[in-house]
């Protein structure tokens, strides 16, 4: 009888549970996020990695040929020049697995994110 594999429940448990070839750029990846956003809050959201201060800053998640980068529609938008060459959605960003990750984009997007989630919560607070 085959065994189940059990549900990652670290980003370090997701990266290893991936397929071998992609392992180095999903840490290339969460260390980038990381570097950018000193101090967010990381866990699994959705069962991706995700990164947040209050709220979801981003997350990230491994498919057959590429890495979705999940920034918020606002991100997306706001860095709409810059993505020319990726396949985008309204909040999502996808990087080819066969090309290196554009780890200076990725920190411009996720700083970006920390900006404005603090704004947001400068806005709600009394």
């Amino acid at each position: 009888m085959a065994t189940k594999k059990a549900k990652p429940k670290t980003i370090e448990e997701y990266i290893e549970a991936a397929p071998k070839e992609t392992q180095k750029k999903l840490r290339e990846m969460h260390e980038t996020i990381l570097a950018a956003a000193p101090g967010a809050t990381e866990g699994l959201k959705w069962r991706m990695p995700a990164y947040s201060y209050q709220r979801i800053l981003v997350t990230f998640a491994v498919f057959k040929y590429h890495i979705g980068f999940y920034p918020t529609p606002s991100a997306v938008k706001a860095f709409e020049k810059s993505l020319g060459k990726f396949n985008t959605a309204a909040g999502s960003i996808q990087f080819p697995l066969e090309k290196p990750l554009p780890l200076s984009l990725i920190t411009r997007i996720t700083k970006f994110r920390v900006r404005e989630s603090l704004a947001e919560d400068k806005k709600w607070r009394t």
